[in-house]
Parts: structure tokens; sequence; C-alpha cells
């Protein structure tokens, strides 16, 4: 064989393996959440958008979970995922659920807040989380996110599950016991209104707990706890607004995407909110500042890019 002609081979190899090297970087896989779940509908609205923004982008959607998705990005196994902010922040720190720190996280945007809510009979007499020593409280399956701020709550009210008579049960569940009167209070992380709320709210009268003081103490354990508020008039006889513990779900990407990607990508979110509220309601008024909110988790380049460029201070 001439030298020409191994040239010309080796050549057009080397092209080759250019060629699939880019057609591999052009390929992202988006992890979402379990069937049935909110975070399956917007990752295929993202997926459309995402596609459209970067010509030749190929977005894979996969089953996940907030927790899961993290160590997916970390691990390599995907390069986008949905994940709740408190444990996102965990990741960061390599506390909670992950072992180690999860350096190549990046945050790309806030989406929309989640709600802890911890809800108490009228007519029980329970007035603050303090209230709750010796009552019988309820709470999701431990490793759930409400379940984790539960315990934190109490903890920065000077208590422990050892203070309480505490259950792990499903929101159904919960509910059933509330109306039955064999629990105080009932704790939930989701968003508003919970139709577990309004089916408890339904058989009596419920109140909501302000959490509002507890901030500082809760930021204390975790970054990513915000304050956020439950207007009047979203639950049953709820004539004023009650301020509570949140924490947000948001956009994680790994910290390799190329800038202008990522940068892309989130200039079509920001222009594609109709399309999202129209798949998950609770996005309904996000605003690009919003989208910018700190969480504790730091932003890839190309989300600093497209934030400061909006006339934001990052």
């Amino acid at each position: 064989m001439s030298q020409k002609l191994i040239g010309l081979l080796g050549g057009a190899a080397m092209a080759l393996c250019w060629a699939s090297a880019a057609t591999a970087a052009d390929n992202y896989r988006l992890m979402t959440g379990p069937q049935g779940g909110v975070w399956v509908p917007l990752g295929g609205a993202l997926k459309d958008m995402w596609e459209k923004a970067v010509p030749g982008l190929n977005v894979q959607a996969l089953p996940g979970a907030g927790i899961a998705n993290v160590r997916g990005i970390e691990e390599g196994k995907a390069e986008i995922g949905f994940g709740n902010s408190i444990t996102t922040v965990d990741a960061i720190k390599g506390e909670g659920d992950f072992t180690k720190p999860h350096p190549n996280v990046c945050n790309l945007a806030t989406l929309y807040p989640q709600y802890f809510q911890v809800v108490v009979p009228t007519d029980a007499g329970i007035k603050s989380i303090k209230d709750l020593k010796g009552k019988a409280i309820t709470t999701q399956p431990k490793g759930n996110t409400a379940e984790q701020i539960t315990r934190h709550i109490l903890q920065v009210n000077g208590l422990s599950y050892s203070d309480v008579k505490v259950s792990f049960l499903s929101y159904t569940d919960a509910v059933a016991q509330m109306q039955d009167g064999h629990v105080q209070a009932f704790t939930l992380g989701t968003t508003i209104p919970s139709g577990a709320v309004m089916d408890a709210a339904a058989s009596r009268p419920i109140t909501l707990l302000d959490l509002s003081a507890h901030l500082d103490a809760m930021r204390k354990i975790n970054p990513g706890y915000t304050l956020v508020t439950i207007k009047a008039g979203t639950y049953p006889k709820q004539d004023k607004d009650v301020r509570v513990i949140g924490y947000a779900t948001h956009l994680v990407v790994s910290c390799k995407l190329p800038e202008d990607h990522v940068y892309r990508m989130l200039k079509s979110i920001s222009d594609g909110i109709p399309t999202m509220v129209a798949v998950n309601k609770a996005m309904e008024g996000l605003t690009v500042k919003a989208m910018a909110e700190d969480l504790g988790v730091p932003f890839h380049p190309g989300a600093k890019k497209f934030y400061r460029e909006s006339g934001l201070t990052m």
C-alpha cells in the first residue's frame, strides 16, 4: 500500500474519530423523575426547547430522582438533571445522603418552589413547633425530603423524634390518621395547594404553622432552605398568609458542559416559560431573577454569563 494511500486512510480515520467525538458531545442525557411525576413532562418540554436552541443537539430524557440525578451528573452518567435544592447542597458539601463532595455539579436555574407544611387540627391547641413535644405526628417514610426537613425543624426547636410519637406514612394514610384523631400534626413537602392538605381540611378545620422564625437556624443546617409564603385563601378557612420553609426544584448540569450550550439552553428556558407553565402551573410567574436565586449551588459559567447579560449581579 502506498504511503499516499496510507496517509489518506489515516486522515479519513482521524476525521471519523473527530466526527464521532463531536456527535457524542452533542448528545446530552437529561435525568428527570419517576413516571407519574411532573419532572417527566417538564423534561419533554425542555428537550424540545433545547434541541431547537442548540443546532445539532440531541437530548435523551431518562427517568431519575433528585438524589440519583445529582449522583448521575457527578459520575458522568448524565449531563443534566432535575434536583431539589437542599439535597443538591448536601451533594456539593458531601453531606447527608452523599459520602463525598460533588464538584462537577453546577446550578442552571430555579424553576419553582416547594413548600414544607406543618398541618395541625385547629382545635389541637398547637401554636408552634415546640408545642409538638409529646404529641403524635406523622411524616413521610425515612429518606424523603419532608422527613429530612421534619428532623431539622424539630432540631432547631430543641426536639427530636424521641420527644414526639412519630409515624412514617404516605400522604393518604397520614390524612386518614389526622381525620381519625390519631395524630396531632402532619408534615409534608410539596407544591400548593396540596391535595392531601385539602383532603384533611375537608373533614375538620386545620391550621398551618408559620415557620418564618426558624429560617436562620434552618439555613445553618442547610443554606438551601428559603422562606416562602402560602397566601391567604390557599386552603379552606385560611384567612391570612402563612410563611413556611421552602426549597426549590431546580436544574443542575455538568460543570464540564460548553459555556455556549448552557447559555443558549438557559435563554430558551427564559423564552419558553409559558410552555412550561402549561405543563406545571407551579411555574406561573417565574422570572429570570427568580431563576437566578442563590441556592448554595455554584452556577455554571454559561449561566453566569446569561444572568449578567440580563442585568443581574452574580
